[in-house]
């Protein structure tokens, strides 16, 4: 028997290890682990998300394969029409979704290094190769180089972030009209729109602009903001002549019950969601000033929950390491072109900020 060939040297996807897992390797307690290496929720869900997900009636029956009621609660929220949203097992079932039904093998996307690993990584899975504009130093679009290649290349979707993961910058608005003047399918990740502007991001989100767009795809996940990344639940705004066939290439049942009762209520008290974001964004402004006091970091301006920081004059890699050892402390660490000397620190909450500083500090 054999498998395809492309996915023999396909590169595994390193993803974050949960709790248990770092506290089993460290011989630590969970509640001695500062986990600040995946961008999560500090605050996780909202109480009334836990006692809903405690009292579901039906936990026993297959989901609703559409999703009706989230996506009813999504318009609401969105101001975008139901015929128009697509809930997923998280926004990356939905980028592996879009990617099945585009590509064929050996066509190809596009999209800005460094940002979210799972673009190229899904385009490999999907035997389609990824065509990479680096950004600039300062993690700007070189917008020249991305016409030429659009041009070469004709890429079937165009994936970009905004804020980008891994700095944290959001483009403006005139850069993505540009963008939408290209003849390709953009994608929009906004991950991370609600730390971004004001009103939950609804100032610099795009997704509204969908319906009056042929070739604009806006992508939102609850893993964030709304501390639902381990229930995976996401959810897309997808042009309408697109609609049909994402209707049926689709997993049937692949938005699981508990996932969606909690996002429907999570929806439900957006006011109290809210009030965690503004929380986090007042602990982004104060580890990002603290960050800048510490001599071997440089941090970058963020506008989502983490902060990217050069490291200068010391191993990132033992840097990281050290902060996991003798602190428990865990950041992220990119082992990649242009990001072999960065860390990325999730903003947490006050008493996450102490210990890292502290640990920054000492070593």
């Amino acid at each position: 028997m054999k498998i395809r060939q492309h996915l023999e040297s396909l590169p595994p996807y390193a993803p974050i290890e949960p709790f248990e897992v770092l506290s089993a390797r460290l011989g630590r307690e969970p509640s001695q682990i500062v986990k600040l290496d995946a961008n999560e929720n500090p605050y996780g869900i909202l109480p009334a998300v836990r006692k809903a997900l405690a009292e579901m009636d039906f936990p026993h029956i297959y989901p609703d394969p559409e999703s009706r009621a989230l996506r009813k609660s999504l318009a609401n929220f969105t101001q975008v029409p139901e015929e128009y949203l697509l809930a997923g097992s998280g926004a990356d079932e939905l980028l592996d979704l879009l990617m099945r039904v585009f590509l064929e093998p050996n066509d190809c996307i596009l999209s800005c290094p460094p940002t979210f690993g799972m673009y190229s990584f899904d385009a490999e899975l999907n035997a389609a190769r990824c065509i990479e504009v680096p950004r600039r130093a300062d993690f700007s679009l070189d917008m020249d180089t991305i016409r030429k290649a659009v041009e070469t290349y004709q890429p079937k979707l165009f994936f970009i972030t905004s804020p980008n993961n891994p700095d944290g910058s959001v483009l403006d608005a005139k850069l993505i009209d540009e963008l939408l003047e290209l003849p390709t399918l953009i994608v929009l990740d906004e991950a991370y729109i609600e730390f971004a502007g004001e009103n939950l991001g609804a100032s610099l989100s795009r997704i509204c602009e969908v319906p009056a767009r042929e070739n604009l795809v806006v992508l939102r996940t609850f893993s964030k903001w709304a501390g639902l990344a381990g229930l995976r639940i996401g959810y897309g705004a997808f042009p309408l002549w697109l609609m049909p066939v994402l209707w049926k290439s689709k997993q049937p049942y692949n938005v699981n019950v508990a996932a969606s009762v909690a996002a429907q209520v999570s929806l439900e008290h957006t006011d109290e969601l809210e009030k965690v974001v503004e929380i986090l964004k007042a602990e982004r402004t104060r580890l990002l000033a603290d960050l800048q006091k510490i001599p071997y970091l440089k941090p970058y301006p963020t506008q989502s929950n983490f902060i990217l920081c050069q490291v200068i004059g010391r191993d990132a890699a033992e840097l990281k390491a050290q902060l996991a050892q003798q602190h428990g402390v865990f950041i992220r660490y990119f082992n990649k072109t242009g990001l072999r000397d960065h860390i990325r620190i999730s903003v947490g909450r006050p008493q996450d900020t102490d210990v890292l500083l502290r640990a920054l500090k000492e070593l």
